[in-house]
């Protein structure tokens, strides 16, 4: 079961299964992540891993943590980027509800003051990476939105967000992880997933859909795509203030257009 006390989550991580903590504590100056003793800013993290979720590292490599993706959406959905230490015992994040909002209760408790993105689109434009496109639009708002096709007509193809941090709390941030029945089949072969509450997953099959708990709606598969990516955003000071339409985005596609959109000068740093 997942925990929260005074701030902390305290679970198990989805792909090792192995027993993490997170907690947040107010400071002063930029977000921080920090595992065991090692500390690093945001910005001076790179992805290192996006095979089924992102992890990072710091340059050295002396920080490194995995599925990190549900903690930033909770940071970039509820507007956090500056005041805060967010601190790590295990190499993996906890799967805590398969959602963000675990994470967003927390940081309500720890009580962070919202701040301004460090991120905009500067430039219009659209980056292809495989079969993934991602369109930026310059605006004087947040306006994320996902394009999925999972061939499935059970499944819901579009979710947005506006920025709203309400909207994320009550929306966003409860949409579970999910899977297809043969993808669990294959984690449970490898002796991964067993571990794994089922009140934080969904599970798709071809007869039916599985979920535990709170009530499963078509659109929640795309609104769980909308979180990664909100997640994946916040990685470089976003999700930014302009727009930002993904196509089948996924975590490693999403990173690639990352570094292509500040290559192309389609999105900016605003401080940082």
């Amino acid at each position: 079961m997942t925990t929260l006390v005074l701030g902390t989550i305290v679970g198990k991580g989805l792909h090792s299964g192995v027993a993490s903590r997170v907690g947040f504590v107010r400071a002063d100056g930029p977000v921080v992540l920090r595992v065991g003793a090692v500390e690093a800013e945001i910005r001076q993290l790179v992805v290192v891993d996006t095979s089924r979720s992102t992890t990072v590292a710091n340059a050295a490599g002396t920080l490194r943590l995995a599925t990190i993706e549900h903690v930033f959406a909770a940071l970039g959905g509820l507007g956090v980027y500056e005041g805060l230490v967010v601190a790590f015992e295990g190499a993996e994040a906890p799967l805590a509800d398969g959602g963000a909002r675990a994470f967003a209760d927390a940081l309500c408790v720890a009580r962070v003051r919202a701040s301004a993105p460090h991120l905009r689109v500067a430039v219009n434009g659209s980056i292809s990476v495989g079969a993934s496109v991602y369109e930026f639009g310059i605006a004087d708002h947040t306006d994320v939105e996902v394009h999925v096709d999972f061939n499935d007509a059970r499944l819901a193809r579009h979710a947005r967000w506006r920025g709203d941090a309400e909207d994320f709390f009550e929306r966003i941030a409860v949409a579970r992880t999910f899977g297809f029945e043969h993808e669990i089949r294959e984690l449970l072969a490898r002796g991964l997933a067993s571990h794994v509450a089922s009140e934080s997953v969904v599970v798709i099959g071809a007869a039916s859909i599985v979920s535990a708990g709170r009530a499963f709606t078509s659109d929640e598969p795309a609104r769980h795509k909308l979180l990664d990516l909100i997640g994946d955003l916040y990685l470089y000071g976003g999700p930014p203030r302009g727009t930002v339409r993904a196509s089948r985005p996924g975590h490693a596609a999403t990173h690639t257009a990352m570094q292509r959109a500040f290559d192309l000068g389609l999105v900016a740093r605003t401080r940082g």
